[in-house]
């Protein structure tokens, strides 16, 4: 079963520009190198630019778990975390419907 989950964090004012880079490159090797996760996509709020959302789908369990593993998210949040006004709040949901079909 798909898992799907958001991350919801603000980056510092002053670390904006670095944490929109090492986004772009940990969302880069993710669709490069993870197959199972079938969804990471990134989204910066309009009206407040260090205002994150990210939106993931993983094939399954194992997936999630080999990506929560990886040496690139180890990485990614040692560059993201230490930049944030506060820690992430990752919340996990379960599709009701969609216009795309299921993966």
């Amino acid at each position: 079963m798909n898992v799907h989950q958001t991350a919801k964090f603000q980056v510092q004012e002053g670390y904006l520009e670095e944490c929109v880079a090492a986004i772009n490159e940990f969302v880069a090797y993710v669709h490069g190198n993870e197959a199972d996760t079938l969804l990471y996509t990134s989204l910066q709020q309009k009206d407040d630019p260090t205002q994150f959302i990210h939106y993931f789908i993983f094939k399954d369990e194992t997936a999630r778990d080999i990506h929560a593993n990886s040496e690139a998210v180890k990485r990614f949040t040692g560059t993201l975390y230490p930049r944030l006004v506060s820690p992430v709040e990752f919340t996990e949901y379960s599709l009701l419907t969609s216009t795309q079909p299921a993966p």
